[in-house]
């Protein structure tokens, strides 16, 4: 847990053979291609998780568990996958309390990933971007380009008050995603639910072999 602080020819050989042996080797070469390719492909995803545990954290102050329709879109956008969210928290917009359900959650042997929603936007309280920083180990600017790049044809220009965020922290896939409802859908069905698994596969057999 994140304490906070060139091949050779036979010149004898007829010309008509020669180019027959010429165009039945590269044919040869370019099959050996193909499958290497098709193998590296899957070796690169030999450590994809199949069915995640998902902690899902809500960050605000005027809503609930029973009133939470982006915690409900990213829970339905995994569940739909075949994964599990082990756990939904609501939690006022306080940084220290971010950060301490987050860092929990990524100590938990049963969550392999986390996503929140809310506080990512401009406001004095939005104060989820703050809080869960430090935890990173590794960030991952490329989510929230993506989600930016995504959320353009939407939103408009407004996307650049869009701080959506993602990371590692103790071997755990972090995601920290926008509080409306169709920020929460897109960023989970289009990016997180597609990715995570990959993610933490990877993070957690890089965290498995710093420990041996």
């Amino acid at each position: 847990m994140v304490d906070f602080q060139s091949r050779d020819t036979d010149d004898s050989e007829p010309a008509d053979a020669e180019g027959e042996q010429g165009d039945e080797s590269h044919e040869h070469e370019g099959r050996e291609h193909d499958h290497s390719h098709e193998h590296d492909h899957s070796h690169h995803h030999d450590a994809d998780i199949d069915a995640l545990g998902v902690g899902v954290v809500t960050v605000s102050s005027s809503r609930s568990l029973d009133d939470d329709p982006s915690g409900d879109a990213i829970e339905t956008a995994f569940e739909s996958e075949g994964h599990e969210v082990v756990t939904r928290e609501l939690v006022r917009d306080d940084y220290d309390r971010v950060q301490a359900v987050v860092n929990r959650l990524v100590g938990r042997d049963d969550v392999d990933a986390v996503v929140t929603t809310g506080g990512t936007g401009v406001t004095p309280d939005d104060r989820t971007v703050e809080a869960v920083r430090p935890l990173l180990e590794k960030r991952l600017p490329g989510f929230g380009e993506l989600f930016r790049r995504l959320s353009f044809d939407d939103i408009g220009t407004r996307v650049v008050g869009t701080r959506a965020l993602a990371g590692i922290a103790d071997g755990v896939p972090v995601f920290c995603l926008p509080g409306s409802e169709n920020a929460a859908t897109l960023g989970a069905q289009d990016i997180i639910v597609p990715e995570a698994p990959h993610l933490a596969g990877l993070s957690q057999r890089a965290d498995e072999a710093d420990e041996e």
